[in-house]
C-alpha cells in the first residue's frame, strides 16, 4: 500500500508562489522611458552622478507604479518620493561629514523611525523603506555633490516617473478627468458580478474578498478626488456628485450581495448580467440598458432587486440629488498614524530593522570600507515583512541577485562602450512592473539596474561583490528575524487581528441595536441608518483584510519552535463569517424580520468583545464569569448563524 503523500510545509511551497496577474503595459512603457534614458542623458553630458541619482529616483518611483487613478498615483508615488529625497538627504550629509563608524549608530536610529513608521500603513511603510534604502546609498554610494543636491537629483528622478504617468496611461473608460474613477467603479460592479457568480459555490468567500478589495479602492479614489476638491476650495462638480451616487448604490448592492452569497443558493446567470451592464455603462457612458425582472423568493434576492432599482435609477439620473449634510458615513476613528507608530508593533519592527541594520552597517564596514552600502542596502528589503515571510524573502532575494549579477556580467563581456548599463538599466526598469508577480524577478530587475548605476559611478568590478554581500545579509536577516522577541508572530498579526474582531464587534453592535420603527411599507433603514452601517461594514472588511494578509505571511513563516501558535488564518476566517452573518441578517431585519431583545443582542456582542480582550492580553480573563451563553434566537436564523460562528471564533482563539 502507497504511503500518502506529505504536504509541503508553507514556508518551503512560499518562494514559488506567483502572482497572476495582467501585464501593466502602461507601466511597462514608463519605466522603459525612466532609469535607461537618465542615465544614458548623464553619460552623454559627462556628468554621470546627476544621470545615476535621477535614475536612481525613477527606479525608487517605479516599484510604487502600480495600477489606480491619477490621484492615487500621486499619492503612492509621491510620499515615497519625498521620503525618498529626505534618505538622501541625510545618508549624503552623513558622509560629507566623513562619519566614519558613527554611520553605524545613525543608519539604526533612521531604521528604527523608519521600521516603526511602516506600522501605519502601506503607503507609509513604501516611504519608511524607500527612505532608509536612500539613507544607506547616499552615505555608501561615492558620488560628488552637495547633499542638497543629490537629493534634489533624486526627487527629479521620482517627479519624471510621476509626470510619465500622469501622460502615459492605460486606456480608460469614458469620463474625462474623472476617468480613473469611473475605472476603479467599474471594477467593483465587475467583481459583484463575479461574486454572484460564485454564489453557492467553493469560490464564493474568495470572490466576496475580491469584492471587498475592489470596493476599497474606488473607496480610496473618490475620496482622494473629493480632498482635492477641499483642498482647492472649490465645490464638487455635478458629475462629481452622479459618480458618488453610483458609488453608493453600488455599496448596496454589495451588501444585499454577501446575503445572498450567505444564503449560498446558486443564482441564475441573469442576476449577473445587471452589474455587468452597470460595469459597461462607466466604461462607454452609454445606458446600462433593460435590466432582470425582480424576484422576491427571499429577504436577500427582494433587497438585491431592490437595491437593483435605486442603482438603474442613479445611472439613469443626470443630474445629482442635493449633497447630504451628514457626516455618518465616515469609518470609525482606528489606531494609527503616530499612535500605532508608537505602539507595540511599531517599537518591536523598529527595533528589528534597527537591530538588522546596525549589525550589516558594522559588517560591511569591517569587510570593505569603500564599497560597504550594498549588505545594509539589501538588509533593507529583506527586513521588510510587508514582501512576504522571512524565509521566502532571503531565498527569493539570493536567487533574484544572483540571476541579475549573472546577466549584467554577460552584458559586460557581450557589449562594448560607455552606453550599455544604460540599455541594462532600460531593460530592468521596463521589467519592473511586469516582476511584481515574484520577488525573485523583482529583486533580479532591481539588481540589474543598481549595478548599473554602480557601473557608471565608477564600481567596474563590484558585480561579484554583491553576491557574497547578498548572502551575509540573508544570513544576518534569519539570525535577527528568528531572536526570541522580535520574531514572535503574535506581536505582529495580534494587534492587527485584534482591531479587525473590534471592528467586527462595531458594526455587529450597530447591527443589532434597537431602532425606531421605520418608514415604508418596505422597513427600509433611513438613509443615515443605512450609510452609517455600509460604512462600518467596510470598515470591519477592511481590517479583516489587513489582518488575513498579516495572518497568512505569519502562517508561511518557518517557526524553529513546536507551538506555532494561535491559528490566525482560521480566526480571521470565523470572523469575516461573522461579518457575512451580520450582513445578512441586517438585510432581513431591514425586510421585517425578528429583532432580538437587547439582552441578546448585548450577549453577541460582549462574547466578540471578550474575545478581543483575551487575544490582545492573553492573561486577561473576558468579563463575566462563567463567560456569556450563546443560545439561538427565534426567527432570526442567521443570528443564530452568528452565534455559531462566534462558538467556532472562542475555540480557535482560545487555543493558544
Amino acid at each position: 500500500m502507497p504511503r500518502p503523500r506529505r504536504a509541503v510545509p508553507a514556508w518551503l511551497a512560499h518562494p514559488f508562489r506567483w502572482q497572476r496577474q495582467p501585464v501593466p503595459w502602461a507601466a511597462v512603457a514608463r519605466g522603459t522611458l525612466c532609469a535607461g534614458p537618465l542615465l544614458a542623458a548623464g553619460i552623454a553630458t559627462g556628468h554621470p552622478a546627476p544621470g545615476v541619482l535621477t535614475a536612481l529616483g525613477s527606479m525608487l518611483a517605479g516599484v510604487n507604479d502600480r495600477p489606480g487613478t491619477r490621484r492615487t498615483g500621486i499619492v503612492h508615488i509621491g510620499l515615497p518620493a519625498l521620503a525618498a529625497a529626505l534618505g538622501m538627504l541625510l545618508g549624503a550629509s552623513l558622509r560629507a561629514a566623513d562619519a566614519g563608524w558613527w554611520v553605524v549608530p545613525a543608519l539604526s536610529a533612521v531604521g528604527f523611525v523608519s521600521g516603526a513608521g511602516s506600522v501605519a500603513g502601506p503607503v507609509r511603510s513604501t516611504a519608511g523603506m524607500q527612505m532608509l534604502a536612500a539613507t544607506v546609498l547616499g552615505a555608501g554610494m561615492p558620488l560628488p555633490g552637495a547633499p542638497w543636491a543629490k537629493a534634489l537629483y533624486v526627487l527629479a528622478g521620482c517627479l519624471w516617473l510621476l509626470l510619465l504617468r500622469l501622460v502615459l496611461r492605460s486606456p480608460s473608460p469614458a469620463g474625462g478627468p474623472l476617468s480613473g474613477e469611473r475605472a476603479a467603479l467599474a471594477t467593483v460592479f465587475d467583481a459583484l458580478a463575479d461574486a454572484l457568480a460564485a454564489v453557492g459555490g467553493p469560490g464564493a468567500e474568495p470572490a466576496r474578498r475580491r469584492l471587498t478589495a475592489a470596493l476599497d479602492r474606488a473607496d480610496e479614489a473618490l475620496r482622494l478626488r473629493r480632498l482635492t476638491s477641499r483642498l482647492l476650495r472649490r465645490p464638487a462638480r455635478p458629475e462629481e456628485l452622479l459618480l458618488a451616487e453610483r458609488f453608493a448604490a453600488a455599496t448596496t448592492l454589495c451588501e444585499a450581495s454577501v446575503a445572498l452569497l450567505w444564503e449560498a443558493r446558486p443564482l441564475p446567470a441573469r442576476v449577473a448580467a445587471g452589474p455587468r451592464r452597470f460595469a459597461e455603462a462607466l466604461r462607454t457612458g452609454r445606458s446600462p440598458g433593460r435590466l432582470s425582472a425582480p424576484e422576491r423568493s427571499s429577504a436577500a434576492r427582494g433587497a438585491f432587486d431592490h437595491a437593483l432599482l435605486d442603482a438603474a435609477v442613479a445611472f439613469a439620473r443626470e443630474r445629482p440629488l442635493p449633497p447630504a449634510t451628514t457626516r455618518e458615513d465616515l469609518p470609525p476613528a482606528r489606531a494609527g498614524g503616530v499612535r500605532g507608530a508608537l505602539g507595540p508593533t511599531g517599537r518591536d519592527y523598529g527595533l528589528r530593522v534597527a537591530v538588522c541594520i546596525g549589525a550589516s552597517a558594522a559588517v560591511a564596514l569591517l569587510l570593505r570600507a569603500d564599497h560597504w552600502y550594498w549588505l545594509p542596502a539589501t538588509v533593507t528589503f529583506l527586513v521588510k515583512p510587508d514582501l512576504g515571510p522571512l524565509f521566502s524573502r532571503t531565498v527569493n532575494r539570493f536567487a533574484g541577485t544572483a540571476a541579475g549579477v549573472l546577466v549584467f556580467a554577460a552584458a559586460g563581456t557581450w557589449l562594448t562602450g560607455g552606453w550599455w548599463p544604460a540599455v541594462i538599466a532600460g531593460a530592468g526598469g521596463a521589467l519592473l512592473p511586469f516582476a511584481t508577480r515574484h520577488f525573485a524577478l523583482q529583486t533580479g530587475a532591481i539588481t540589474l539596474m543598481v549595478l548599473s548605476f554602480v557601473y557608471v559611478g565608477g564600481a567596474r568590478q563590484a558585480a561579484a561583490e554583491r553576491i557574497v554581500d547578498t548572502s551575509l545579509a540573508c544570513a544576518i536577516v534569519l539570525v535577527v528575524g528568528h531572536l526570541p522577541h522580535l520574531a514572535d508572530p503574535r506581536r505582529r498579526v495580534g494587534p492587527r487581528v485584534t482591531e479587525a474582531l473590534r471592528s467586527t464587534e462595531r458594526f455587529l453592535r450597530y447591527v443589532l441595536e434597537p431602532r425606531p420603527a421605520a418608514p415604508g411599507a418596505e422597513g427600509a433603514a433611513p438613509g443615515a441608518v443605512a450609510t452609517r452601517r455600509l460604512a462600518l461594514r467596510r470598515d470591519a472588511y477592511r481590517t479583516l483584510a489587513q489582518a488575513r494578509a498579516a495572518a497568512e505571511t505569519a502562517a508561511a513563516e518557518f517557526h524553529p519552535a513546536r507551538d506555532p501558535g494561535p491559528d490566525w488564518p482560521t480566526v480571521v476566517t470565523a470572523a469575516e463569517r461573522i461579518v457575512d452573518a451580520a450582513t445578512a441578517c441586517a438585510v432581513r431585519l431591514d425586510r421585517g424580520a425578528h429583532r432580538p431583545g437587547p439582552e441578546e443582542a448585548e450577549r453577541l456582542c460582549q462574547a466578540l468583545s471578550a474575545m478581543a480582550d483575551a487575544l490582545e492580553d492573553p492573561g486577561r480573563r473576558p468579563p463575566g464569569t462563567p463567560p456569556p451563553v450563546l443560545r439561538p434566537v427565534p426567527d432570526c436564523a442567521t443570528l443564530t448563524d452568528v452565534a455559531a460562528e462566534l462558538e467556532r471564533l472562542r475555540g480557535y482563539a482560545g487555543a493558544r
